[in-house]
């Protein structure tokens, strides 16, 4: 079985106790928050094995292939996350603005304000990634035609006298 069915099978085993969860969730996004300051922090491009990452932040494999799959569609060249195993060598070259936005996206907060943004982007690009993120996922609805606005199709009468039956 593939690590990321591993991860599904296992997160979903625990939404069964909602006190299980909590604490599980809890220490889970610990531990990502705790792997994206060392990994915004790094000079260079971080990349290994499955199980090497894991031992290098601490984490135990099936929920390292969970921070794998989070961080998937922010990577400049994604990883083959549906078929990777321990012995999978994978790179974490992330692209740091679709990073940042896709971290918003997720409302994931206690990661897009983590201090070593600052270093990456400034704070006005940050708020810039932000309200891009924000609007593209605001439902915008297109005006409405009432009853009695001229018809759309231009024939000049009223849309309840011609569009509109």
């Amino acid at each position: 079985m593939a690590l990321l069915d591993q991860w599904q099978e296992y997160a979903e085993l625990q939404a069964g106790n909602q006190q299980a969860a909590q604490l599980f969730w809890g220490n889970y996004f610990n531990q990502e928050k705790e792997i994206y300051e060392q990994l915004l922090a790094a000079d260079e491009v971080v990349s290994g094995t499955v199980q090497e990452l894991a031992d290098k932040y601490g984490m135990d494999i099936r929920s390292m292939a969970g921070v794998l799959d989070g961080i998937n569609e922010s990577l400049n060249s994604p990883n083959p996350i549906d078929t990777m195993e321990a012995d999978t060598v994978v790179s974490l070259d992330y692209d740091k603005e679709l990073l940042y936005k896709n971290m918003v996206g997720a409302a994931a907060d206690w990661l897009y304000d983590l201090p070593q943004w600052d270093n990456l982007l400034t704070e006005e690009r940050r708020k810039e990634l932000y309200k891009e993120q924000k609007s593209s996922s605001t439902i915008v609805k297109g005006h409405k035609t009432g009853r009695n606005d001229p018809c759309p199709c231009g024939s000049g009468r009223k849309y309840k006298h011609c569009c509109g039956k």
